[in-house]
């Protein structure tokens, strides 16, 4: 017998004594990320082209996620649908939105009514994608699609639910990146984290500054193999590339129809190498620098006792909150080394100047200018869990990767977090132990079932701080990931198992449950012609 989900399936007496065959299970619906709640019903209903598709008002985005919805259909599953018909697949934004929340939805299959009831659009597009995946599980015939007849309330656990992707080490162009947003909406995720800069290369377009995407985006060869090979070997070929202003604000655009923010992260004080290489007076030690060739954490950081340093970065992330719409900047602060800032006089004034300990403390002072600027332009400031040292910033957000315990610690004090631990979150580390038989990645294990077990509410947590933890994150850095297609492979399906754990209710998961289902979403991806990693 079957293991016992823990979610709630109300299957009525009639079907269970009156049908020829077993009512279906839970996984039998093939749903990823799993709903909160479940009602399956006596008989089914037969889909076909004799629905129309319709809409309870003139809200643009519903009439636009109307159309998204039959472009799908037909797309998918080859149904033409009209506008008018007895039987409706009806979207319907209610006004009041406290019954469903921000996201959740309510979707109701009855013999000639689909009804798709949320409080937002987000939530009506949520609902979207779990029809879709009914389709797909349903019984496909001649005559149409036939699904059960079936009540789903659901809403997720968590707000922040991201999938980051590193372009600085590895560039890859915008059809690739709308391509990796369909992946994240298509899994109920909302969050892009668009890591923009690196040593390695600077991708953002910026009027006032031009030698950031004349020099800066390009470096003169890359590393063959892995960083640990020695001696170091590099292929002797220009690589790089940016995105115009115009590309980026046609991601910001498309992300948007898809209900996903886009967070533009642009590194700094460290991983700056890129950027000192075109403005060499922005460092400590004034140059010559070169954008980094090598994977690794660099020494040459912006300097912090120079006033230019901060006039540039305003000017920088005055264009780049134009750019991108959304209410978070992310600024990285991670791997700062300290070595320039020790030996540098303008640093060390600095220091002295305004009472502070020591370069940790300074590393702070930079932060807290930088998120004055932010908070001037609009946006709120993230950045990696080493901006705890020397003191946090009033407002930021803190993403914590080293660990959970920053994380902790960042809550606990009363800061907003994101939880990303490197072992939960990092999809560039191995799917399997056997590294003889997987693609080169930076190094690390990190299974399917390991990242499906991950909970990012941590028990040592104060209980009254737990409302702090915004929710997690899964992470793709790529300094051994060059193609669309090894990115692809590296993410997917650990993309699915991140997006049911924020997803789905904590006593929902089951690892079993989820395996069955995702036979379905691998048959999805197969339809999408993804390079999936298929798991053993």
């Amino acid at each position: 017998m079957q293991k016992l989900r823990n979610i709630l399936i109300q299957t009525t007496l009639l079907c269970m004594i009156g049908c020829n065959s077993e009512p279906p299970t839970i996984d039998d619906l093939g749903l990823v990320p799993l709903p909160a709640s479940i009602s399956i019903n006596k008989g089914q209903t037969l889909i076909n082209s004799q629905w129309a598709v319709t809409q309870n008002n003139g809200h643009k985005d519903l009439n636009s996620l109307k159309i998204m919805l039959s472009e799908n259909l037909y797309s998918d599953y080859g149904l033409s649908v009209s506008d008018f018909s007895r039987k409706t697949i009806n979207l319907n934004v209610i006004e009041d939105n406290t019954f469903y929340g921000e996201e959740g939805y309510h979707l109701t299959i009855s013999n000639k009514t689909i009804q798709i009831n949320a409080g937002t659009p987000n939530g009506i597009f949520y609902g979207i994608q779990t029809f879709r995946q009914l389709l797909d599980s349903g019984k496909k015939s001649s005559e149409g699609i036939q699904i059960n007849r079936i009540v789903i309330k659901d809403n997720p656990r968590f707000q922040w639910r991201g999938m980051h992707l590193d372009v600085g080490r590895h560039f890859f162009d915008i059809e690739f990146v709308k391509r990796y947003i369909d992946y994240i909406a298509m899994h109920k995720m909302n969050i892009f984290h668009w890591h923009l800069t690196e040593d390695q290369g600077w991708r953002v377009e910026i009027d006032a500054y031009p030698k950031l995407t004349s020099i800066s985006a390009f470096r003169d060869e890359s590393l063959i193999g892995h960083y640990t090979d020695k001696p170091h070997q590099y292929d002797g070929k220009r690589y790089g590339g940016y995105y115009t202003k115009e590309e980026m604000r046609e991601v910001v655009a498309y992300a948007q129809k898809r209900y996903v923010t886009v967070v533009p992260e642009i590194e700094m004080p460290g991983h700056t190498r890129a950027v000192l290489a075109a403005y060499p007076e922005l460092s400590c030690t004034g140059g010559p620098h070169t954008v980094a060739k090598y994977w690794g954490v660099h020494k040459e950081v912006f300097c912090a006792g120079k006033e230019s340093t901060f006039e540039f970065l305003e000017t920088v992330l005055t264009e780049v909150a134009d750019i991108f719409p959304g209410p978070y900047i992310h600024i990285g602060g991670d791997e700062c080394s300290k070595d320039r800032w020790e030996e540098h006089d303008l640093d060390q004034e600095r220091i002295k100047a305004n009472g502070l300990h020591d370069e940790h403390e300074l590393q702070s002072y930079f932060i807290k200018r930088i998120e004055g600027v932010l908070n001037n332009l609009g946006k709120r400031l993230i950045g990696w869990d080493e901006i705890l040292e020397g003191g946090l910033a009033p407002r930021a957000i803190v993403q914590s990767w080293r660990g959970m315990e920053g994380g902790i610690a960042a809550a606990n004090a009363g800061h907003e977090v994101i939880m990303s631990p490197t072992s939960h979150a990092y999809f560039d580390y191995y799917q399997s132990e056997d590294i003889k038989n997987e693609p080169l990645a930076i190094g690390g294990f990190l299974s399917l079932e390991k990242v499906y077990n991950f909970e990012p509410i941590p028990d040592n947590i104060e209980p009254s701080k737990k409302e702090f933890i915004l929710g997690g994150q899964g992470n793709l850095w790529t300094e051994y990931i060059k193609t669309p297609e090894k990115a692809e492979y590296m993410v997917l399906p650990r993309m699915s198992a991140m997006a049911e754990v924020l997803w789905s209710l904590k006593k929902d998961r089951d690892f079993d449950s989820f395996t069955h289902r995702m036979n379905w979403q691998y048959k999805r991806l197969d339809r999408m012609k993804v390079n999936y990693r298929t798991p053993e």
